[in-house]
C-alpha cells in the first residue's frame, strides 16, 4: 500500500512553524515527513532557509509515530560526509529508529556558498559515491581513517550510534545514476513518476543479489486553497521555479537567477503542472502516476507558508482519505 507524507518545506517556513506543522501532520494521519535541506530558498518570495538538521532534531523529539527523511542532503560540499554521518546517527537516536538519510548530489544554489565553485555532474556523482562509502564506514561503529580522491577522514568514530541502523536513500534521475548508486543505497528517491526508472532500480539490485527493492520515494507539489485564483497566484509567486527541471534547477546559483529564469512563466503555466484550488480529485489525479509507477512513498508539498494551517484544518484529512482509497484500488484492493 502506498504511503503518503508531508513535506517540511524549509524554504517557505521558519523553524518553529516547521516543528508545529510536523506535529499537525502526524496528528492528521500522514505516514511520514520529509525535510528539505537548503541554504537558500528557490525564490526570495519563499523567504526562509533554516538549518534542516536542527529542525529534524526538534521534529524527532516532538513526534512519536511518523517516519522522517532528509529530502535530500548533499554530503559533499556544505557538509563533510563525516559530519553528515554524525548528524544522521544523532537524529536516528532522537527519532527512536524512524529516520532515513536521504542523499543527493546537490544544487549550485546551496552548495556554492562555501566558495568552492560548482563541479560538473560526473564529478558530483564521484564525490557522492565516496561520501556514501565514508558514511557507511562510520555507521559501522569503528575507527575510520580515509584517504580518498575527494575526502580525508582522520581517526573518526561515531560515539553515539543508534540501535536501529540508519537507512540511506539516494536521489537518482536516470540510467547513469542508477548504475552508480543502486547498490550503494537502501532506497530510491526520484523526482518524476518514471516507471522505467523504478524498474531499472529493482533490476540493478536484483542483479547483484540484494534482497528486496527498498522504498521508492517521490514528491508532488500541490496548492490547495478554497479559492482557486488565490491558489494559482500563490503557486506562481512561490513555485514557478519548479518547472525548470532538474538539469536547470541544479545549476542556477542564486534566487535572482531563478527569478530571471522564470520571469516569463505565467500563472496559468504553473496551474497546468501543479494542482491548484479546492478540487481534491485533481490532486489525487496528480499523485496517481506515482503509485502507478511503483512508488511506495509520496510526499505532498503544500505550497505557501501562510497556507498550512488552513490546509490542516480543512483539507488534509479528506485528502488523505481520498488518496488512500484511490491508491488502494490501484493496488488491487477493494
Amino acid at each position: 500500500m502506498t504511503r503518503f507524507g508531508y513535506t517540511l518545506m524549509t524554504e517557505q517556513n521558519g523553524p518553529k512553524d516547521l516543528v508545529q506543522y510536523a506535529i499537525s501532520a502526524e496528528r492528521t494521519g500522514f505516514d511520514f515527513e520529509v525535510c528539505s535541506d537548503h541554504f537558500s530558498p528557490w525564490l526570495a518570495s519563499q523567504g526562509h532557509a533554516p538549518n534542516a538538521w536542527a529542525v529534524l532534531g526538534a521534529v524527532a523529539h516532538a513526534t512519536d509515530r511518523v517516519d522522517l527523511y532528509s529530502y535530500v542532503t548533499c554530503p559533499t560540499m556544505r557538509y563533510h560526509p563525516a559530519v553528515v554521518a554524525q548528524q544522521a546517527a544523532t537524529v536516528q537516536i532522537l527519532a527512536d529508529g524512524r529516520f532515513i538519510l536521504g542523499l543527493g548530489s546537490g544544487e549550485n544554489l546551496n552548495e556554492h556558498v562555501i566558495g568552492r565553485g560548482w563541479p560538473a555532474v560526473k564529478q558530483r556523482h564521484d564525490m557522492l559515491c565516496e561520501a556514501i562509502e565514508i558514511i557507511r564506514a562510520l555507521f559501522g561503529g569503528g575507527l575510520v581513517d580515509w584517504h580518498g580522491h575527494y575526502y580525508q577522514v582522520d581517526s573518526a568514530r561515531l560515539w553515539d550510534l543508534p540501535e536501529d541502523p540508519v537507512g540511506i536513500a539516494v536521489s537518482m534521475t536516470g540510467p547513469r545514476s542508477i548504475a552508480r548508486f543502486a547498490t550503494l543505497a537502501d532506497h530510491l528517491v526520484a523526482v518524476e513518476p518514471n516507471g522505467d526508472l523504478v524498474h531499472e532500480w529493482h533490476a540493478a539490485r536484483q542483479a547483484t543479489g540484494m534482497a528486496g527493492g527498498g522504498r521508492v520515494i517521490g514528491q508532488v507539489p500541490i496548492c490547495w486553497d478554497p479559492d482557486r485564483d488565490a491558489a494559482v497566484q500563490r503557486a506562481h509567486d512561490q513555485f514557478r521555479w519548479f518547472g525548470g527541471g532538474w538539469h536547470v534547477n541544479a545549476n542556477l546559483p542564486t534566487t535572482a537567477g531563478f527569478a530571471a529564469a522564470t520571469q516569463f512563466v505565467r500563472p496559468n503555466d504553473v496551474a497546468d503542472s501543479i494542482p491548484c484550488g479546492p478540487d481534491l480529485d485533481q490532486i489525487v489525479d496528480a499523485v496517481r502516476p506515482f503509485w502507478e509507477s511503483g512508488f511506495t512513498d509520496v510526499a505532498l508539498i503544500q505550497i505557501g507558508g501562510e497556507a498550512q494551517d488552513l490546509f490542516f484544518k480543512e483539507a488534509a484529512e479528506p485528502l488523505l482519505d481520498a488518496l488512500r482509497a484511490a491508491a488502494g484500488k490501484g493496488d488491487g484492493d477493494d
